[in-house]
């Protein structure tokens, strides 16, 4: 559908309530009342165009502390969850290798949000506004609470907030969608290598994406490409870059002829569940208040994550005659990651078909399409987020329910998001490990990796 420009304006770009409020709108519109002439300047927070200073007054309390809440949640994903559902998944000797890189890929990322990457996602970006941010905030220039003078620095996408929680959050969810890739690298990759090309993939692929998504001026989301909390510019990216990844490392030695054994699943359980709680900050969060949408994103959140994990074991039981832990904890994040783009768009009803469909299109991408591609994704990291993150974005421009978003959802614009971000990512995550490779060796030796990551690279083990 035709968006015009106020239109692009009122709809939240990224979860969080109405872009554009009245006042601003007044702006827009020219000085049609003497208070909108003369009220200060301070205090209309609603017509920032881009990062700047409020009245301290005009921040939201409630959404600030269920913000922060959502923020510690959504790095518990990470630290520890991803590491524990990875580490329990991979074979013994590589357990501490797979906890250090995520532990690895949180520091390298949290230092370069700070120096650089933010500023790229989420400012805009003058004549590149469309593809990429500008510097203006690089190190967080201006990001202070100027105590002395009642002002603090907000974003432009979340004016009632401290632009220093707003960053943060954004910072957690850049750190898991880097995380999610060593799911499918796991067992042969240096350590070095890896965090060097985490370093440029944040710069060069999830910053872009991010910002052509989730910025207003971001041409997807002037496409009007509707993506919640994150099934493109987390799942579908971190999918396609797996992907690539696999088959640029090739297969580890003896994949399809020996028997890898999972060190322990109990781990993998622990991490789901940490992943299940941490998801309702992931997802109630994006709301970017504690307010209705954040509770329908909280609930719709809970109920596609028990349909998936019903509806993947369902497919299993069918195809095997069996039902798995491994099958329940992998149907949980499939639910999970396919209500991600719609969960501040849809109705309850609606999340349980996307759960359902997710759980089955999700046990197919990690069993038949895994099969197809000849990939040794090793902890099915497309077949699970990229494949889920797809029917999630694809069902969201089906399901959208404009009495809840107050938007319509555009179905041919979703397509749109999904191709061009898989496509970006799949090319550049390319470009990134050949870049990476001129530094540095991607893949150890055979003899370190038969000896297993965990001593050959770390001098540790779990014994």
């Amino acid at each position: 559908m035709h968006h015009n420009r106020v239109t692009a304006l009122l709809r939240p770009p990224h979860h969080q309530r109405n872009f554009l409020s009245i006042p601003a709108l007044l702006a827009l519109l020219g000085p049609l009342t003497s208070a909108a002439q003369t009220a200060p300047a301070a205090t209309q927070p609603a017509a920032l165009t881009a990062p700047g200073l409020v009245a301290a007054s005009t921040i939201q309390g409630a959404d600030t502390a269920w913000l922060m809440v959502s923020t510690a949640l959504v790095l518990l994903m990470t630290l520890p969850g991803i590491a524990l559902f990875y580490g329990g998944m991979v074979r013994r000797f590589n357990v501490i290798n797979t906890m250090a890189s995520v532990v690895g890929i949180a520091a390298v990322v949290s230092l370069l949000w700070f120096g650089v990457a933010y500023s790229l996602a989420f400012t805009p970006g003058g004549a590149m506004g469309g593809f990429i941010g500008g510097v203006e905030r690089m190190g967080f220039s201006g990001m202070e609470f100027l105590g002395s003078t009642g002002q603090v620095a907000v974003s432009h996408i979340a004016k009632h907030l401290p632009e220093s929680v707003f960053a943060m959050f954004q910072l957690t969810f850049a750190i898991i969608t880097c995380a999610l890739v060593v799911g499918a690298l796991v067992e042969r990759m240096h350590f070095g290598a890896l965090l060097t090309f985490t370093g440029l993939w944040l710069l060069l692929v999830y910053a872009p994406i991010a910002h052509w998504v989730w910025e207003p001026g971001g041409w997807l989301a002037q496409l009007g490409a509707l993506d919640f909390a994150g099934g493109s510019v987390v799942h579908i990216n971190a999918g396609a870059a797996a992907l690539v990844c696999a088959y640029a490392l090739g297969p580890r030695e003896g994949y399809g002829r020996e028997p890898f054994i999972p060190f322990n699943l109990g781990l993998t359980m622990a991490g789901t569940g940490l992943l299940w709680v941490g998801w309702f900050g992931f997802n109630a969060g994006s709301a970017l208040a504690a307010d209705g949408r954040a509770g329908l994103a909280m609930l719709v959140t809970h109920i596609a994550a028990a349909a998936g994990a019903l509806s993947w074991m369902g497919a299993e039981w069918l195809a095997r005659k069996r039902a798995s832990l491994l099958g329940l904890c992998s149907g949980v994040v499939a639910g999970l990651v396919a209500i991600t783009p719609a969960a501040g768009f849809v109705s309850p009803r609606s999340a349980l078909v996307i759960g359902l469909v997710a759980g089955v299109a999700c046990y197919w991408g990690a069993t038949a399409l895994k099969r197809k591609l000849r990939a040794d994704d090793s902890l099915d990291v497309f077949g699970v987020h990229g494949v889920g993150g797809l029917v999630g974005a694809l069902l969201t421009g089906l399901l959208a329910d404009p009495a809840i978003s107050g938007v319509e959802a555009s179905f041919m614009a979703q397509v749109i998001a999904c191709v061009a971000v898989l496509a970006y990512s799949l090319v550049m995550t390319a470009v990134v490990l050949w870049i990476t490779s001129r530094f540095t060796t991607l893949r150890v030796r055979e003899f370190e990796e038969r000896a297993g990551l965990d001593v050959s690279l770390h001098n540790e083990s779990l014994s």
